[in-house]
């Protein structure tokens, strides 16, 4: 019998547009902690990896207006290290 080995993680970069409109479905006052989840869902299914990190700015866009208003889709850009960690921040003309 052979042993397989464990699969390397190939670093890897990708920039999405995700929806968060299923967002506005949850109860006003947790609009933008569901909006936080859904990105990191979608971080989850696309990028194959359950360590999933948001920089900072990213984060700040997020909760800009509020707990209630978050935005109903974002171009966020994601990395994925050989560690297999998922970084998710803003498209590198949008940081300017």
């Amino acid at each position: 019998m052979s042993e397989e080995k464990p699969k390397e993680e190939k670093p890897l970069s990708r920039i999405y547009t995700v929806p968060l409109r299923r967002a506005w479905v949850a109860p006003r006052h947790r609009r933008a902690i569901r909006a936080i989840n859904l990105l990191k869902e979608f971080a989850r299914r696309h990028m194959k990896s359950s360590e999933i990190r948001i920089d900072t700015q990213l984060n700040e866009l997020m909760w800009e207006r509020g707990i209630r208003n978050s935005p109903r889709k974002i171009t966020v850009q994601m990395k994925r290290d050989e560690d297999g960690v998922v970084t998710l921040s803003l498209p590198k003309e949008e940081q300017a």
